[in-house]
């Protein structure tokens, strides 16, 4: 079982739909549209879409911002920037919903736009060095480790 953390929400919008679950064990939330009519976003463009919510994620957390997989795959939605949220940051949560299909789509108020997945992350302290160790890929990039 997940370990559950209480998480404030603050809804900026009556229409505000609190993020939720689809199922027992989804590690992601999922964030709704909040609109006042639907909107349409063309082939190739970027809107940015409202939640209206705002939320304290918990230090030492950061609310990752991934597509949903039944928008992306039907009507080829998808957040343009997989952005996430700072435990600092108490504005409006938004998503850059990009189409990256051929054909103009819809969304709809209150629709499930993306989901938000609350992860640990590790700050780095970074230090200068004149030299890495040595591994099998070493410098190898793209591509390197496969055919």
């Amino acid at each position: 079982m997940a370990t559950v953390y209480d998480i404030n929400i603050k809804k900026l919008d009556e229409k505000a739909v609190i993020p939720t679950y689809g199922s027992e064990y989804a590690a992601g939330a999922d964030l709704y549209a909040c609109l006042d009519e639907a909107i349409t976003i063309e082939p190739g463009q970027t809107v940015m879409v409202h939640t209206g919510i705002a939320m304290e994620i918990p230090e030492g957390f950061a609310g990752l911002v991934y597509a949903r997989s039944g928008l992306a795959s039907k009507k080829g939605l998808a957040p343009a920037n997989k952005v996430g949220v700072d435990a600092d940051y108490r504005g409006e949560i938004m998503v850059a919903l990009h189409n990256h299909g051929t054909q103009s789509q819809t969304v709809e108020p209150e629709e499930r736009i993306a989901q938000l997945v609350i992860a640990p992350y590790i700050v780095g302290a970074f230090h200068q060095v004149d030299e890495l160790s040595d591994t099998v890929r070493g410098a190898g990039g793209f591509g390197s480790t496969g055919k």
